[in-house]
């Protein structure tokens, strides 16, 4: 499954590093499997992950749910693990998928990512990035366009490859488009760090390319690389799960998943070397860039999905805004960085559900998470707990 860490929270325990985790999958795993106990779709939770604030459960039953978008027209699409892309439309999740791309949930391998052309309107073009089959394993970038909330039959184009998979784990999966109209997409180091580092692999990196595939004139190794290789915009990650950019100033961040000690944010800058293997966190070394943020695993041991708060109309209060909320797997938790150098972090609260692996903010100003239902890492395909779930400010008003 794509939870972003191969190891299991019991592995980990036995080694000591993360046995306040284990304690919260041992609690939450029993939540989990009873199922009477979840929220349900329609139900609402004012104050419960934060006094002010409320959580609008708007679709339950999703089967291991990684990802979502927010379409412009207010529908949200959700990747589920084993192929299926649903969509959410006016509060319902939709029996019919969008589509369902031809790929299996091995272990953290599956549909992965999705993201609309910025042209939608013209184009109807729906971005997905997923784990191909044949004739080898590996992840691809295709595009389909959308006939109202199905895919157009037979419009499927695929328009970047990523080097075939040495293992099932840590192959990434984020997707999103900057202000300069090229398509970003991530990639983790399946299981061989030394990759990650490699212009002559695309494991352990943020590529750049232009929406039909095609590389860029002004991307970093130009010389250096041959191919797809050439689409390399930055390296050194271990597994990038989570990639968002601001919509007005264009920053951009990464949540990179780390081994047996630290989680990282990273700012995405233009041929930057973030470290993976030979630093995990902060490192003196001068010719690595140093995560903007990062934390031990006793106080989590995954970190997920992450969204900057830029709404075109805030809802929330001022000190939120143009911050950087991200998700804490097995902590059950969204937390935020203020855009200040370096920055502030606090834990905006707890999730209702458990599990939290995406995040999106709304025009409207909510903010939108995707969860598991569990915060269990060895969930899979079959899990139907999956839950999207909106935040909102109550109209008496929050004062934070």
């Amino acid at each position: 499954m794509p939870v972003p860490e191969s190891q299991t929270l019991h592995e980990r325990a036995r080694r000591g590093a993360v046995h306040s985790c284990a304690v919260l999958l041992g609690a939450w795993a029993i939540v989990a499997h009873a199922a009477d106990r979840l929220p349900r779709a329609g139900e609402r939770y004012p104050g419960g992950i934060r006094a002010g604030y409320t959580e609008t459960i708007v679709a339950d039953s999703l089967d291991s749910p990684v990802s979502m978008v927010l379409a412009p027209d207010g529908r949200v699409f959700v990747c589920e693990q084993g192929g299926r892309l649903r969509v959410v439309r006016a509060g319902k999740l939709l029996r019919k998928p969008f589509v369902t791309v031809p790929t299996r949930p091995i272990e953290e391998e599956g549909l992965l990512g999705v993201a609309f052309d910025p042209t939608f309107v013209r184009t109807r073009r729906v971005y997905v990035l997923y784990t191909a089959l044949s004739p080898n394993r590996r992840n691809v970038i295709a595009h389909y366009t959308a006939s109202g909330d199905t895919a157009l039959p037979g419009s499927e184009r695929i328009v970047f490859e990523f080097d075939t998979h040495d293992a099932h784990q840590h192959v990434g999966g984020a997707l999103r488009f900057g202000r300069d109209g090229m398509l970003y997409a991530t990639s983790g180091e399946c299981g061989d760090g030394a990759k990650s580092h490699s212009l002559s692999s695309t494991a352990g990196k943020v590529i750049r390319i232009r929406p039909d595939g095609s590389i860029p004139s002004d991307n970093p190794f130009p010389t250096e690389t041959r191919g797809r290789h050439g689409a390399i915009w930055a390296r050194g990650f271990r597994n990038a799960f989570a990639l968002d950019i601001h919509p007005r100033t264009g920053r951009a961040f990464v949540n990179d998943v780390g081994g047996s000690l630290v989680e990282e944010v990273d700012e995405l800058k233009r041929g930057a070397d973030y470290g993976w293997p030979i630093a995990e966190g902060p490192s003196p070394n001068a010719t690595l860039v140093n995560p903007i943020h990062s934390y031990t695993h006793g106080d989590g041991c995954a970190i997920t999905g992450g969204a900057f708060y830029a709404p075109s109309t805030p809802s929330f209060a001022p000190e939120w805004r143009d911050g950087y909320f991200f998700a804490e797997y097995c902590a059950n938790e969204i937390r935020w960085l203020s855009p200040a150098r370096p920055p502030r972090v606090t834990t905006f609260g707890r999730s209702r559900v458990p599990g939290p692996v995406d995040l999106r903010v709304a025009a409207d100003g909510a903010l939108w998470y995707l969860a598991r239902g569990n915060s269990n890492p060895t969930g899979g395909a079959g899990t139907g707990w999956g839950m999207v779930v909106r935040v909102t400010r109550d109209t008496a008003g929050a004062t934070r």
